[in-house]
Formats: structure tokens, C-alpha cells, sequence
């Protein structure tokens, strides 16, 4: 998708939708993904549910550092292409993939022998132990398949070819709706692994989705040899890169961390924890038709920054992040509202259990009456890692997770309310705060001062 930053300002909102969309449609499949593996574990059991929504947590606590690689990626990327600078977006391509197979095994060696210490960090209950035993076995197995696969996903966004991670996603969608049918209960005559065919059909799933991008790297010329930088060029580039990463996966531990802490909340709670956690990972899939195409305008912005401030556009950069934050509250308040007309029958589809229907709707109630401040976080904090600008996200989240929303669950669900209800109520209120915060940093801080290139380049150097 060759477009240029004089093309995106003659045609802001073109250029927002034409990169936004098939970003939405490859997040719709994510959420698939989650939907299938919610509902087969439904019928599996209360607790195979439960579990399935604490492991999808865990796991996403092992891919911080992948996503944190993947926010310097496309910095790093797209500012380059950006300023016309295409040997160097190369060699940057070169050198994420190369990290993405180093630090993926090194999260596999490093976190397998303390699995079972996790799970305790975790306070899962007895009832649920021996299948968050099995689950976090095979997902560790999985990791650096996974950070390969979320990796090259960024090296296509930054450099707008968003129709290949919708195609690796559409890949890895059909694949482990197979596996969950047929591995997870017997369909088609496969063999019934049950909560076992759950963990193995996304484990082949993210495999082949991960084969798919890296022969789609090798066709475009991506994986020779001639395309790798000298070593030399690697130490010089690679602490533009940490500089990005290293506050971007931070605040992923932060956020995640603190959602694992909401989660332990939650479990301990004195009275209907089970089907508290039942109800969350529940409302939490439905709510991600809200929130997983907010991911989408999140990358957009963070695309569309980072070609901007290679180009030396900063003012546009900050227009731009205004026009996909007010395009993306419309978008999405308009769809929560008509969501929320069918949200019990909706709701239902993975929740069959009434008890565990009426706590997901609970849940949903408070979560979608902070839409708008949801969206501002996830738009601005794009907007920011397409600049560079991580550091800034990593504070505001800190202060608004740990110095918020935890100890504000706590009080709430444990000392007043008694109930899940506490919880998310804080998640309602910490959303608000957050929301305020880093609009203000985005608005008034000089958040273009992290870019790998201060001021618009001449186009005789390509390095």
C-alpha cells in the first residue's frame, strides 16, 4: 500500500479508513478466536471456562516483550520509510526478526521452571489446578512461535501491507476453530481431548500462522542474506529500538500484571468467585467486539504517526491523532449502543449458564459506559508508540493501574460492596482518570521529540 504522507493529508479520513478496516476485519477474526475457545470451554465445564480466561491472562503476560518489540518495530519502520529512508527500514526488518527468535526462546527457558509457582501467584482455585497445569505447559511451548508471529505482524504494519497479518490471522482463526470443535469435542470424528484439545488446537493454529508470515518475508525478499546488516550497523541501530521497547514492554507488564492482580481479586473474592471469574473472561469476550477493532485504529495511529514524523510532519502527526480518536469514539459508541440492545442473547452465546450471564452483563454494564474514555487511552497510547514516545504511556499507566484501579477493586469488591460488582466499578472509575491523563500529555507534552528522526532527512542517505 503505497501511500504517501502528501496523499494521506489530501484525504485524512480515506487514509484513516483504508488503513483501519482490514485491521478491524483481522481483529473480528481475533476475536473469533476468543469466542470459539470461550464457548467450547463452556461446554466443557464452569471451571474449563474459568481457566481458559486466566491462561489467555497468563499468556499474555509471556508476550509483553513481543509487543513491546513490536511497538519499536513500527516506529522504528515506519519513521524510516518515512523519510525515504528504505535500506534502513530494511535492515530494521532484518533485525526484529532476528529478536524475535531470541527473545521468544528466551521467555520458553526462562519461564517453564517456575510455571507452577505462577499458577500459585495466581491463587487458582484447587478445583481448577490441573487444567491451568496443562494449559500453561503447552502455551509455554508455544511462546516463541508466537512472538514470531506477532513480530512480522508489525513489520508488515509499518509499512501499510495490513491486508498479510489479516491474512495470517484469517489462517490461524480457521485452523483453531477446527481444533476446538474437533479436538475439544469430537466433532467429525476427530479424537475428544477435551480442555487438551483446546490448548493444542491454538498451539497448531499460531504455528501456521506464523509459517505463512515467514514465507511471505522470504518471497519479499526479506530473509536473504543480502538483506541483513552487518553487525556493526545492528549495535548502532538497536538502541533506538531498546529505547522504544524497553517503557513499552514495561507497561505491558504493568497493564497485564495488574490485570493478573484483578484477576487474583477477583478469585479471592469472599462469596461467588467461581462464577465471578466465569462471568469476567465471559464479559470479556463480548466486550472485545467493542475493543479489539479500537486495537485496530491503536495501530493505525500508530502507523500513520510514525510516517509522519519521518517525514518531518509533526503538526500533521498531531492532527491526524485527533481525527482517528474522534472517528473511532463515533465508530464504536454508535456500535455499543446497538450491541447493547441484544446483550443478553448475545452474551448467552458463551455464557449459557444463567448465573454466569447475569455477572458478564454486570461486567459489561460498567465496561461499555467507559467506551469513551477506553478509546481515548488505547488511540493516544498508539499515537505515542508510533512516535517513540513509550516512556510516556508507561507512567500514565502505572499511576492509573497500580495507584487506581487495584487498590481501588480491593476496597470496593472486598471491604464495601462485597461483591464483583466493587471491581468493576474501579475499572469504570480508573478508565476515567487514565483517559484525562494522557489526553493532556498527548495535547500539551512535546511527544515528537522521541522520534528517530528530529527533522525531515535528505534523501541521499538511505541508511
Amino acid at each position: 500500500m503505497n501511500i504517501t504522507t502528501t496523499d494521506m493529508t489530501n484525504a485524512p479520513y480515506r487514509t484513516i479508513w483504508t488503513l483501519s478496516w482490514p485491521q478491524i476485519l483481522m481483529m473480528l477474526f481475533h476475536l473469533m478466536i476468543g469466542l470459539v475457545d470461550v464457548w467450547v470451554a463452556s461446554k466443557l465445564g464452569r471451571e474449563i471456562q474459568a481457566s481458559m480466561g486466566m491462561i489467555s491472562q497468563s499468556l499474555v503476560f509471556f508476550l509483553v516483550i513481543a509487543t513491546a518489540t513490536a511497538n519499536g518495530t513500527v516506529a522504528a519502520i515506519s519513521q524510516s520509510i518515512g523519510a525515504g529512508m528504505h535500506r534502513r527500514a530494511t535492515r530494521y526488518i532484518g533485525l526484529c526478526i532476528i529478536l524475535s527468535a531470541i527473545l521468544g526462546s528466551l521467555i520458553l527457558l526462562l519461564g517453564f521452571p517456575f510455571r507452577n509457582s505462577i499458577l500459585s501467584l495466581l491463587q487458582v482455585p484447587q478445583q481448577m489446578q490441573h487444567v491451568m497445569e496443562y494449559f500453561i505447559e503447552v502455551f509455554l511451548y508455544l511462546v516463541p512461535l508466537y512472538y514470531m508471529l506477532i513480530i512480522t505482524n508489525a513489520i508488515f504494519r509499518a509499512q501499510k501491507k495490513v491486508f498479510l497479518p489479516l491474512y495470517s490471522m484469517i489462517i490461524v482463526t480457521v485452523l483453531n476453530t477446527i481444533g476446538d470443535l474437533g479436538f475439544g469435542m469430537g466433532m467429525w470424528g476427530l479424537p475428544n481431548l477435551g480442555y487438551k484439545g483446546l490448548a493444542w488446537a491454538t498451539f497448531g493454529s499460531i504455528t501456521a500462522g506464523a509459517i505463512f508470515n515467514m514465507i511471505t518475508l522470504i518471497r519479499m525478499g526479506h530473509l536473504r542474506r543480502k538483506s541483513l546488516a552487518p553487525l556493526r550497523w545492528m549495535k548502532s541501530a538497536f538502541p533506538y529500538l531498546f529505547k522504544v521497547a524497553w517503557p513499552s514492554g514495561l507497561m505491558q507488564l504493568v497493564w497485564h500484571s495488574g490485570y493478573m492482580v484483578l484477576y487474583s481479586i477477583t478469585a479471592s473474592l469472599p462469596e461467588n468467585n467461581i462464577i465471578a471469574l466465569a462471568g469476567m473472561t465471559a464479559g470479556i469476550r463480548i466486550e472485545s467486539i467493542l475493543f479489539l477493532p479500537a486495537f485496530a485504529f491503536n495501530m493505525t495511529a500508530s502507523i500513520i504517526i510514525g510516517h509522519y514524523l519521518g517525514d518531518g510532519k509533526a503538526e500533521e502527526a498531531k492532527k491526524f491523532g485527533y481525527r482517528i480518536l474522534f472517528l473511532a469514539i463515533g465508530f464504536l459508541s454508535v456500535t455499543a449502543l446497538l450491541l447493547w440492545q441484544v446483550i443478553y442473547p448475545v452474551t448467552s452465546i458463551i455464557a449459557p449458564d444463567q448465573v454466569v450471564l447475569d455477572e458478564a452483563v454486570n461486567y459489561l454494564y460498567y465496561n461499555m459506559l467507559a467506551i469513551p474514555f477506553t478509546l481515548t487511552s488505547m488511540i493516544m497510547a498508539g499515537a505515542l508508540n508510533g512516535a517513540g514516545a513509550t516512556i510516556y504511556n508507561l507512567f500514565i499507566f502505572a499511576i492509573t493501574v497500580w495507584g487506581c484501579r487495584l487498590p481501588l477493586a480491593y476496597v470496593l469488591g472486598h471491604e464495601v460492596l462485597h461483591s464483583a460488582t466493587g471491581i468493576w466499578m474501579a475499572m469504570l472509575i480508573s478508565q476515567g482518570v487514565q483517559a484525562v491523563i494522557i489526553f493532556y500529555t498527548f495535547s500539551c507534552k512535546n511527544w515528537q521529540k522521541f522520534s528517530m528522526i528530529k527533522k525531515k532527512n535528505k534523501r541521499t542517505s538511505n541508511a
